[in-house]
């Protein structure tokens, strides 16, 4: 009964969304500015950023909205910080391609939108992180600054990000912090399996996000969620190659805010290394994941199809640390997942000992690996298993 309440309260928010995005689309035509009428170049060399600033001032500054045109060419962009609050709702329009400058940065943002209410960013272009020219440069045991995340968004709200397309990020491709109503729609982001760190979209301390229909293939994780966010809702997600959609990793610092309500339906996951996971650092200091759905999802040759990990250590520092995660993990259904995994435990329950997990619900599971039914392992879980399903493992 819960669960129906939270999903058509999520629905009535998605209903309402649309319609103030679509209002907001309508009215931000006001005001056309153009990038190349202040000397912006499509040769994708010479640097374009204060032309297209200037593009922008221009449009957040129309009390009717403004839409910030990139017509069809290769810009040259530097980390630029597009500010608001704005005076009218805003579009910024790409048909053409905005490419990031080569190499590693001070900062860690190549595009930063910040203070804004009523954002649209679409257009039949794409971001070019320019990847490639900084993944050696990063080298995560030796924990050296990252490379910068294509699009941030801090402290924004009621956002539309539809149709665009994100090319090779440095590192992530999109990241969402301090913000609410982040709604994606029918975007496609892509990287190679092997690249570093290219989360597709990373959401933290932010509320009522939505992603619906996006294509998703990164070296990373596609979609990862961190601490302090709620009311999530991801739908008709293709992810692959990469490592599949992640809550976590938590407990890394002190102080992290919960994760609640977070819903993941009708995805599809391709040749993965995890499909769909919750991990927590060990050791770690105290916070909650809890109402949390993944319901008809098709995995295919999956390494890990489900997987709560709560001894997560990626490198060998933390594991000599010792000592239990604190993150309390409750109220997780898996509901119809069904397809092949690529090793035979398909199901890995590692929980914390100091904090078992609560209510973990498996439903109708419809897993095979080589054509055979998979194998569950479980430690430190509280868990329910219904329908069609696996052979239930016995949880110490």
């Amino acid at each position: 009964m819960a669960s129906s309440f939270f999903f058509f309260h999520f629905l009535s928010f998605f209903v309402i969304f649309l319609i103030i995005i679509k209002v907001s689309q309508v009215h931000g035509k006001g005001t056309v500015v153009n990038i190349q009428d202040f000397g912006a170049l499509p040769d994708g060399k010479t640097d374009s950023s204060q032309a297209i600033l200037k593009a922008w001032s221009q449009a957040c500054k129309s009390k009717v909205g403004g839409t910030i045109f990139i017509p069809p060419g290769t810009f040259l962009l530097n980390t630029v910080t597009f500010s608001g609050p704005c005076n009218g709702p805003t579009i910024f329009n790409v048909n053409g391609v905005l490419r990031a400058p080569t190499g590693n940065s001070r900062y860690e943002y190549w595009i930063l939108f910040q203070h804004i209410n009523g954002l649209t960013i679409n257009g039949k272009g794409s971001l070019d992180g320019q990847g490639p020219s900084a993944w050696s440069l990063y080298n995560v045991k030796a924990n050296s600054r990252h490379p910068p995340s294509s699009i941030k968004f801090n402290d924004m709200s009621n956002v539309l990000i539809q149709s665009i397309t994100s090319i090779n990020s440095k590192f992530f491709h999109y990241q969402i912090d301090g913000s609410q109503g982040i709604h994606f729609e029918d975007v496609t982001i892509t990287a190679p399996g092997d690249s570093p760190n290219t989360d597709g979209i990373h959401i933290g301390n932010s509320n009522d996000t939505i992603i619906h229909k996006a294509k998703i293939s990164t070296g990373d994780d596609c979609i990862s969620i961190g601490p302090g966010t709620s009311n999530i809702h991801i739908s008709e997600v293709y992810c692959g190659p990469g490592h599949g959609i992640s809550i976590g990793s938590l407990g890394k610092y002190q102080n992290e805010a919960d994760v609640n309500g977070v819903v993941v339906r009708d995805c599809t996951l391709v040749r993965t290394q995890n499909g769909l996971r919750i991990k927590s650092w060990a050791p770690s200091p105290p916070s909650k994941v809890f109402n949390v759905t993944f319901e008809d999802i098709d995995v295919n040759h999956v390494e890990n199809p489900i997987i709560i990990d709560q001894q997560y250590c990626p490198h060998s520092t933390c594991s000599k640390q010792g000592g239990e995660s604190q993150v309390q993990i409750s109220n997780v259904k898996f509901i119809n997942i069904r397809g092949t995994s690529a090793s035979k435990v398909g199901v890995v329950l590692n929980c914390s000992k100091s904090f078992r997990c609560q209510g973990i619900e498996i439903r109708d599971l419809d897993l095979t690996f080589n054509g055979h039914e998979i194998t569950a392992t479980c430690s430190n879980a509280n868990i329910n298993f219904y329908g069609q399903q696996i052979a239930a493992p016995i949880c110490t």
